[in-house]
């Protein structure tokens, strides 16, 4: 038994409600569909006759009732207006005017039902540049639409007009129209007019991000009103194949953090949309974009880019335009670039740890903390072939002070500094990295001379016994430094074991019971002692005069004091022990080397 074939019924309620929730994102661009229409069809009517061009817009005002926009293009006839306007996803282009889709944005015959979004009707009256009568197409919502011939003597071309929605009647009054034709239309190849009762209004002018050559002012006063702020340069953006080309501002200042690569993309100088993803490789975040295509295509709602090979092909080559720009810079101005690397080094160094392409040009410029000052990567690993680094900023400060002046140390411990020092061997096979840490660097150092071992000892002894309420053991190594008296080491771990009790002492019994239990479980993981230590240095006089103090008072005294200093110099906070300690050590040595007794001394708790 066979079944009848039978036509799918298209509810056009249905499909208005479809383009303004699902595809289109605004009411708005009803109008950026009209003037795309009209653009497309003067673009048909110069290869049928050479003529057309203009584009006239009459927004509704109380007195008219209706919208209407008109263009001089190649028109429609009888036929061509029940086939084009009665198919949804019929492309006018495509099937009627037979001609290639790369030349026309519009491939899909939905754009004239966005105007459903904003009007209860449309009526559509044209005359063909092939010939035949006028005709008259007139759609409504409910999903009816007629057509008859007119015998009215109409110019070749199209009129379309509209009457408003109640919710929609602003967006067709003079100023919504106004902005929105200037928005989409601002840079067409054909004339837009906005007829007004005070004079009619010229929407359409050059594009400077595609004319820069000749109007370099215009260029920079654009890319000035994209970014907010005088571009840092403009970089010129090529790709032929696909008629691809525009302008790159390259920020002048640091992007917010996340924030993604987007550019203001233009098809065929009509606006496709404000931030677009995907036209330049997302770690070109540095710049901004101005782009137009004659060849790249349109998702369904013009406001995306089909993610297709000719869009990769773009991206590719766009991308090898900046980083062309990028060496150039280096090149001949490499202040220019220190400056620019100076402003978004934090953004480049994140994206370097996962951008192999952008790591392999970039790398060099960006610049590290070293015991030998900021250095450039590329300085780095010319003059020193093996590199060695420190996790953390309080590492790098301990290790810092006992370093070998022959050797170099970087500073890992700010954002993506370390990840960065682990890639260089990738990026640069003859250099090799070695990561450092305080406990590691402390057993490197020489014990003190053989003779004076007994006596270095002693002191150890001596002066741990002063520390030991300060939870600080004490060591004597021989260090390259005679002006260093003594360096606070400690790990890691036992930071912020000294961070967690200090913070003990200031938070309530909540915060107080959840860092006791921190504590516990960190003891109960590790079996070593956890313990901050006093290095002090042999080499220097006031450490080996030590030696020969004999008064205990006055040893520890110059001990603590010593300590004191180490914590400064490794800019350690003081805990509320440390500040009282330092000024009982310096009010006793006063009073010691003055003989008189702590107690006369003059006071005033107010102080």
């Amino acid at each position: 038994m066979s079944a009848d074939v039978q036509q799918f019924q298209v509810d056009l309620r249905g499909v208005v409600d479809l383009l303004s929730r699902h595809i289109y994102s605004s009411p708005r661009v009803y109008l950026r569909e009209l003037l795309q229409n009209a653009r497309d069809a003067i673009t048909a009517r110069r290869e049928v006759d050479g003529k057309g061009g203009s584009i006239r817009i009459t927004a509704l005002t109380d007195t008219s009732g209706e919208f209407v926009l008109r263009d001089d293009g190649v028109g429609l006839s009888a036929a061509e207006v029940g086939d084009l306007l009665a198919t949804v996803g019929r492309s006018s282009k495509r099937d009627i005017f037979d001609l290639p889709r790369s030349d026309y944005l519009g491939q899909f015959g939905i754009g004239l039902l966005s105007c459903f979004m904003v009007a209860d009707s449309i009526v559509i009256r044209s005359r063909s540049a092939r010939g035949g009568s006028a005709v008259e197409w007139t759609g409504s919502a409910d999903g009816t639409f007629r057509v008859v011939e007119i015998d009215d003597d109409l110019p070749i071309g199209t009129s379309v007009h509209l009457t408003p929605r109640f919710d929609a009647d602003e967006l067709l009054r003079p100023a919504a129209v106004r902005e929105l034709a200037t928005v989409f239309a601002e840079f067409l190849p054909v004339q837009v007019t906005l007829v007004s009762a005070s004079g009619d209004i010229d929407i359409t002018r050059r594009a400077p991000f595609l004319d820069a050559v000749d109007d370099i002012d215009g260029a920079v006063q654009y890319g000035r009103d994209l970014v907010g702020a005088t571009p840092f340069d403009a970089i010129e953006l090529s790709e032929p194949a696909t008629g691809t080309r525009g302008l790159a501002y390259v920020l002048p200042y640091a992007p917010p953090p996340g924030a993604r690569q987007a550019t203001r993309m233009y098809l065929g100088r009509m606006l496709l949309g404000e931030r677009v993803d995907d036209v330049l490789p997302e770690w070109a975040f540095f710049v901004r974009a101005v782009v137009d295509s004659t060849g790249l295509a349109p998702t369904a709602s013009r406001e995306s880019l089909v993610d297709d090979a000719a869009l990769e092909h773009v991206r590719e080559q766009l991308g090898a335009s900046i980083r062309r720009w990028v060496l150039e810079l280096g090149l001949r101005e490499p202040h220019r670039l220190a400056q620019f690397v100076a402003v978004h080094e934090v953004g480049l160094k994140s994206l370097v740890r996962h951008d192999d392409e952008l790591a392999m040009f970039i790398t060099r410029w960006l610049t590290l903390e070293t015991t030998h000052g900021t250095m450039r990567i590329g300085d780095l690993v010319e003059r020193y072939p093996h590199v060695r680094f420190a996790q953390s900023v309080d590492e790098f400060r301990q290790v810092a002070g006992i370093s070998p002046a022959s050797e170099v140390l970087v500073n890992g411990g700010y954002l993506y500094d370390a990840d960065l020092v682990r890639m260089l061997p990738e990026l640069y096979p003859h250099v090799t990295i070695e990561l450092v840490d305080v406990a590691g660097e402390l057993d490197r150092l020489d014990p003190p001379p053989l003779d004076d071992r007994d006596a270095a000892m002693a002191l150890e002894d001596r002066a741990g016994g002063v520390l030991t309420a300060s939870g600080c053991s004490v060591t004597v190594r021989s260090i390259d430094q005679p002006g260093l008296a003594a360096l606070y080491v400690a790990d890691p771990d036992v930071l912020r074991r000294i961070d967690r009790s200090r913070t003990k002492g200031i938070t309530g019994s909540l915060w107080g019971g959840v860092l006791d239990r921190i504590d516990s479980t960190v003891s109960a993981r590790r079996d070593d002692d956890l313990s901050a230590r006093l290095c002090l240095n042999w080499s220097n006089r006031v450490v080996r005069a030590l030696v020969r103090v004999h008064d205990d008072s006055v040893f520890a005294r110059t001990v603590q004091l010593l300590y004191i200093q180490a914590l400064l110099a490794g800019h350690h906070p003081l805990s509320d022990s440390d500040r009282a300690l330092m000024t009982t050590a310096l009010s006793d040595l006063v009073s010691l080397s003055a003989g008189i007794e702590e107690d006369s001394i003059p006071f005033d708790d107010a102080v």
